[in-house]
């Protein structure tokens, strides 16, 4: 079995009827709407966000889930779809998860049109049930996921990120949607409880794991989903790099970011910055940091009592940090 099915394992019947739940939430009187709908909803991908609402929400409560729960997984899936929407146009990508961007198949306009509408049925959603609580939950994610874009988009100009600058990016760019799945799945079960924050640090710290995962792809040679050393091509700082930089002399440092800056297009060179970083330990030194955060999030549920929900929570941790893709 695969580990994502396992993962899954205790809560499919709840993925079948969110699936169906969330298919219903994104209807429209438009034709046009819902035929970008549909082929969004066919293309999904593993639904790991949901997968942490349902978690949280059984192990918080003991195996139990409500309405509000399945509400505040629509809410995520659409707030995080109509992010991607809007990415894809931001990136001008033609392509997400092997299949057609809708920019690509209906132009910017369109996709931008349907990213604002995603986004509008998100936040009714919450509304029309009075979940003020959970809206807030998303509202600070989407914000502080726009900041982290544009912080990074300020700071890569320069190419001199410190660490610090750069666990910021990534805690408002990737880790607080993860942290608002985890904290949305404890606060529909139990709005006033403890836990709700408890949680948001587990979704947070699991999210930096993924985000120095995702970095550090960029320097194996793995079959996987995006090419070897597109960061660099991209002027991108990743964890490795950043550290490497901070690690080397000053004319190791110029060399490094001419090649980032002027010749990221040049095969050879890419090539040459990446064994750069491997040799000065960056690989290494960004896995351990992505090993001390997967630590520190399983120590935050480690008090919860036995269930198959926190054995699935614990696989999805680990499962982050060594997934090939």
């Amino acid at each position: 079995m695969k580990v994502v099915e396992q993962i899954k394992q205790p809560i499919v019947r709840e993925m079948e009827l969110f699936e169906k739940k969330f298919h219903e939430s994104m209807s429209s009187k438009v034709a046009l709407l819902n035929r970008i709908t549909y082929y969004i909803v066919n293309r999904k991908g593993k639904q790991m966000r949901p997968m942490f609402v349902f978690l949280t929400a059984k192990m918080v409560s003991g195996g139990m889930v409500n309405e509000r729960t399945y509400r505040g997984a629509s809410v995520i899936e659409l707030i995080h779809t109509a992010t991607l929407v809007h990415d894809d146009v931001v990136d001008d990508s033609n392509k997400r998860r092997g299949f057609f961007s809708i920019n690509a198949l209906w132009k910017n306009k369109i996709a931008v049109l349907v990213g604002d509408y995603l986004l509008s049925k998100g936040l009714l959603l919450s509304i029309d049930h009075g979940d003020f609580d959970l809206l807030r939950i998303i509202s600070v994610a989407v914000r502080e996921m726009s900041e982290g874009e544009l912080l990074q988009i300020e700071k890569a100009r320069r190419l001199d990120i410190t660490e610090d600058v750069y666990y910021e990016i990534i805690r408002q760019k990737t880790a607080t949607l993860i942290a608002a799945c985890c904290s949305l799945g404890a606060a529909s079960v139990d709005p006033e409880g403890p836990h709700v924050e408890t949680m948001r640090k587990f979704g947070e710290l699991i999210g930096m794991a993924f985000q120095i995962k995702d970095d550090l792809f960029d320097y194996t040679d793995d079959a996987i989903g995006k090419p070897t050393g597109i960061d660099i091509k991209e002027q991108k700082m990743t964890l490795p790099l950043i550290y490497a930089l901070n690690n080397c002399t000053d004319k190791e440092k110029r060399w490094v970011i001419n090649s980032i800056k002027n010749h990221n297009k040049d095969r050879k060179r890419v090539k040459e910055v990446i064994q750069f970083v491997k040799d000065k330990n960056g690989l290494g030194y960004a896995e351990q940091k992505m090993k001390q955060f997967q630590v520190e999030a399983l120590q935050l549920i480690e008090s919860f009592p036995p269930s198959e929900y926190k054995d699935a929570l614990t696989l999805m941790v680990n499962y982050v940090i060594e997934r090939k893709i």
